[in-house]
């Protein structure tokens, strides 16, 4: 095969890249620099979510600690109630003279006695609805503040 002049000129004249060794090597250090810095921002929030979470069952911890108490402490005084209109009672009994007065002071002895009952019911379900309240309210408003982010992001 014969080639022509301008084939011949053709060949000679095209040029093929060269592969420069210094422009890869910077356009490696630009995406491992990238890299990197995607790097410390996944790892910044995931350390300000983990800080955020350790805070929210703190909080949830020591809420349900002192809620706990307070529930504690109203029962001990509907047990501590309970017990002193038991003893009034069990008075009044020794210094009755009559079948009749028995009946009278066991009648109203039970009418207050349920009476107390409810009211303690009443008291106890208030505070424990409020305790479930504050005990749920640290993680519900972190899991609302997570949303606003996500919906932001």
């Amino acid at each position: 095969m014969k080639m022509t002049k301008a084939a011949t000129k053709t060949a000679e004249t095209a040029e093929f890249p060269t592969f420069d060794p210094s422009q890869a090597t910077e356009q490696f250090r630009v995406f491992a620099e990238q890299g990197v810095e995607q790097s410390k921002e996944a790892y910044a929030k995931v350390k300000t979510g983990m800080e955020d979470a350790q805070k929210v069952w703190e909080s949830t911890f020591e809420t349900a600690k002192t809620a706990a108490g307070d529930l504690s402490l109203k029962s001990i005084s509907a047990m501590r109630a309970g017990a002193e209109a038991n003893l009034a009672h069990m008075e009044a009994l020794v210094g009755v003279k009559s079948l009749s007065e028995v009946l009278e002071l066991q009648t109203a002895f039970m009418r207050k006695s349920y009476e107390m009952m409810v009211e303690q019911a009443k008291d106890m379900q208030a505070a424990g609805t409020k305790a479930a309240e504050s005990v749920a309210k640290p993680a519900k408003t972190a899991f609302e503040k997570a949303v606003k982010e996500f919906q932001v992001a």
